[in-house]
Order: C-alpha cells, then structure tokens, then sequence
C-alpha cells in the first residue's frame, strides 16, 4: 500500500508566538547545568482540585485541565509540544494511505510503562477504545488493525481531514496510552488510585482534594527529567496560593487575582508570568432553543452582548491581558475566522430588549459563573443587571459543574470557558453542532454545513465552509464570547524554568521533563 507521510502537520505553523515576557525568559530561564540525577522537589498550587479521574486518560472528556497531569503521568502517540503541536512521540512516524482512509503508526520500540509492562500496539488500541473522548473517532473508525506489536493502523469508513486534529492534539485524549494488562487486572477504579503510564513522572501518592504527589521516570525514553518530585496541590483560593508562593510552601503559583499579581510585580524574589491564549470565556445562552425563553430572540442575546463592558473587566481581572474578541474559534487556529468583539453599548442593550418586549427588562433565572472565575461571572451578571437582565448566581466545584454542563440539565445564562485543541473545526465540535457534547440546538443550515466540511478534502473550500459557519453563528448571536484568556500566574525565587508556553498554545508548564530548578 503507497502512503504519504506526514511527521508534521501545517498546524505547527499556525500555532507559533509566546506570551511570556522577557523578564521571564531572560531572568529565569538558563543556568542550570547538566545533572546526571533527577534532584529536588518542586510545588504547584493549582486553582481547582485535581480529580481522580483526570489520573484517568481514558476519563478526560471535553477539558483541557486533565492534561496537566497527562503530561506528567502518561505519553501520547502524537502530542503538542515544543514548536510543534503534533510531534511523534509513542509513535516516531505515521502515514496516510493515497485514500486518505488509513492511518499507520510505527510505534517506538523498548518502551515499558511504570510498572515494567512493555508498551505494544495492543495498549494503542485497547486505549482507543476505552477513551470516553474518542466519541466523534469512534464514528469515523471503522477498524483498529494490529499490524505486528509495534505498527498499528487505523482503518476509516471515508477520509476525514481532521482525523490528526482530533487524534494527535488535545482535541481528546484517544492517543494517551494505559497498560491493557494492567488496567484489565485492577479495573478502572484501581486505575484511578493507582495510575501506571510511559510519561516522564511516576505515581507516589494521591490526597484527593489535598495534593498530588509524581517522581521522575528516569527511563523516559525522551529525556531524563530534571527534577526529581513534582507535587501539585488543590488551593482554590487565590490569596491562599499567592500567601503560599510568597512564603516559599510552592513554587508556581498558577492563576492569581489583580491584587496579588500586582503586588507580586513589586516582590524582587518573584516573577509574574502571563499565559494563556487557547481557552475563550464566553456566554453560553442555555435556553435560546426554548421558544418560550426570552432568550429565543436574537434581540435579547445581542442585548447581553452589548451589556458586557469587556474592556474595563478585562482590565479589573487580568490586567488588561486578555484578547478581546467576538469570535469562539482563537485567532491563531487554522480556520479561524477573525471576528471584532462585540462593543460595550448598554443604551443599545436597553433598546434591543424594549424591541423585543421587555422595556423593564426581565428575570433571567440562574446564572454559572465556571469554577474558579466567579469574580468575572460576577461582574458579568453585575453589567447584564445594569440593563435590567436579572440573574442568580449559582456557584459550584468544577468537578460538579463540568458534569452538570455535560448532562445539559443546566438552565439560565453561564459564563463559561472553552479550550478543546487542534483547529476551528476540532474547536466548534462540542459546542455548534447538534451533536456535540454540550450543544442544546442548532440551525439546520449550520448543521448541514459541519457535516459537509468533515467530509472536504479541498483546503480552500473547506476554509471557505468554515468560515461561513463562524459567520453565522455571531450573526445569530449563538454566544457571547468575551476574550482569549491571558493570565497571570507567580514564579518562586528556586525555579529555573517552569516551562510555561513552551508548547504554544497550552497555557501551564509542560512538558514535565523540561521544568527546572536553579542549581544551589
């Protein structure tokens, strides 16, 4: 069979820049010399608790959070990484048949998981399958053939040109790889308390809600990690992780409020980083589909959007670092269609809502604000108020709320966030189509155009569909998107490297193996 090869897709070059200033690069990067042992220990607090299931790469559904510790605790076939966001890893190479119809992975050969399980082509398909992301693949797979135990091929029913997005990105997880042995022995719970990969980190200890203790994996086939112990502990409250970063209990202190981000840029012991750039907050009208909703009429959902004074929070909450925008898609995916936030008009609020038959405004039920951005959803729900749009904030633990999300029994308005990887394609899947995972609803036009570009090998005309979905989606006032999201996060005096945008655009240190210490 005659295939093509492809190492590298044009993703790479789409998806290039960093956010990191040059006091970051200049004054913490560098002067670490080389080491022949893992040493040291280095702390995260991290804003929301790591749940058992993100320990799971079979578990991660529609999130980009678990990856924090899928890059720690596993390794993929193909995965984002430094100057590239699909880079062989498990697998040193794949090819396309001429038909575009199947995919083949020669596998990196002598790698054994944590537990001394020899990593095979059994272990790639065995985690295809289990992976609860692998839902939009699993419909475009037709067979997983196991070649010989280090080649593995994916057969599927038609070409799909997005098959790498969703399978090598953090789209989904359906390329992290579990031990089949291992896993069918102990079962998915045992996984869960006891995790076994082939990333850079090895599992010591998990306190649920507390921290989350890893060791270097000094067979990493890809490099020997620096630092011997990562530890990353559940502080969602950001005075709490910026009290401890100050007093050297952690290293990295990720997400910080304006308050402590600048009082942290006085500190001469520590740096503030800014990242981000890959997740979009957004308004998410749940009840636009329900006739009877006020939120039915366009007028009233481009009421909110005027409402919303995305400048000044902006400032207020991120120090003015965020991109604003009018587009779900981030400016620097392949397909992205550029589109201009909408503007603070709370005149033109009251105006379109008198139009639509509520000139004293009216009660808009309850109102999510996604864990841990409760100030933003409240200062949102404080300039939808302003022009007689009435909520209740309802605030839940991110675990809670991500399932309550997915289960669509929430009503009202959210002031969510989305991240999902890969291009303007792999972006809007969960959220556009009828079928997506979080979708209420859609326009028959626009459904009909997303199952058709899935299928267009021609790049310009697939461009061209996509763009047109984009464009109908902000005409009809589907969403609300507020910004691209840049954030502040502190770096401790000990820390050499934390690998923060290394890999553009994923904002949290990775890879693992890279982050260091400074030499004592």
């Amino acid at each position: 069979m005659n295939r093509k090869r492809h190492p590298v897709r044009r993703f790479a070059s789409t998806l290039t820049g960093t956010l990191l200033g040059a006091a970051l690069l200049g004054g913490l990067v560098g002067g670490v010399e080389a080491q022949t042992k893992p040493e040291g220990e280095m702390r995260w607090a991290l804003y929301v608790t790591v749940a058992p299931a993100w320990l799971d790469p079979g578990e991660v559904l529609g999130f980009i959070t678990p990856f924090w510790i899928q890059y720690a605790l596993h390794d993929a076939l193909v995965k984002p990484m430094p100057g590239n966001i699909m880079t062989p890893s498990l697998a040193e190479s794949w090819t396309v048949s001429p038909d575009q119809r199947v995919y083949e992975f020669k596998l990196r050969q002598g790698l054994k998981f944590h537990n001394g399980d020899p990593f095979t082509a059994e272990d790639v398909k065995f985690s295809f399958q289990r992976a609860k992301s692998s839902r939009i693949l699993k419909e475009k797979v037709r067979e997983v053939e196991i070649v010989d135990r280090h080649r593995v091929r994916f057969h599927l029913h038609e070409p799909f040109p997005d098959f790498m997005a969703f399978y090598g990105t953090l789209a989904t997880a359906s390329g992290w790889i579990v031990p089949k042995t291992y896993v069918e022995k102990v079962g998915d719970d045992g996984f869960k308390k006891h995790p076994v990969g082939l990333g850079p980190y090895k599992f010591v200890s998990n306190n649920p809600g507390i921290e989350l203790v890893l060791e270097a994996n000094e067979a990493y086939w890809r490099k020997m990690p620096s630092v011997k112990r990562l530890v990353f502990k559940s502080v969602p409250e950001p005075t709490t992780r910026a009290a401890m970063l100050k007093k050297g209990e952690v290293d990295i202190a990720y997400l910080l409020d304006t308050p402590a981000a600048l009082e942290m840029k006085r500190d001469p012991n520590l740096t503030l980083a800014f990242s981000g750039a890959i997740g979009i907050h957004f308004l998410d009208f749940f009840d636009q589909w329900d006739p009877k909703s006020p939120w039915y009429d366009r007028r009233v959902r481009l009421a909110a959007n005027y409402a919303i004074d995305r400048q000044s929070l902006n400032e207020a909450e991120n120090l003015g670092a965020s991109r604003l925008t009018g587009a779900m898609v981030p400016r620097k995916f392949e397909f992205a269609l550029p589109l201009e936030p909408y503007p603070y008009n709370p005149a033109k609020a009251k105006q379109l809502l008198a139009e639509a038959g509520y000139p004293n405004g009216f009660d808009a039920g309850d109102f999510y604000p996604y864990p841990p951005y409760f100030s933003m959803g409240e200062a949102a729900a404080s300039n939808l108020a302003a022009v007689g749009i009435k909520t209740k904030i309802i605030t839940m633990e991110r675990a809670t709320f991500q399932a309550a999300w997915l289960s669509k029994k929430l009503r009202g308005v959210c002031f969510c966030v989305h991240a999902p990887y890969g291009n303007a394609a792999s972006r809007m899947a969960q959220f556009v189509p009828s079928t997506g995972d979080f979708a209420r609803g859609a326009d028959p036009d626009v459904d009909a155009l997303f199952k058709q570009q899935a299928r267009e090998l021609d790049r310009k005309k697939r461009e061209a569909m996509l763009h047109q979905i984009q464009q109908l989606i902000h005409e009809r006032v589907r969403f609300g998107p507020i910004w691209e999201y840049i954030w502040p996060s502190g770096i401790g005096p000990r820390v050499a490297d934390p690998a923060l945008m290394k890999i553009d655009p994923y904002p949290w240190s990775a890879p693992y193996e890279d982050v260091t210490l400074k030499k004592k």
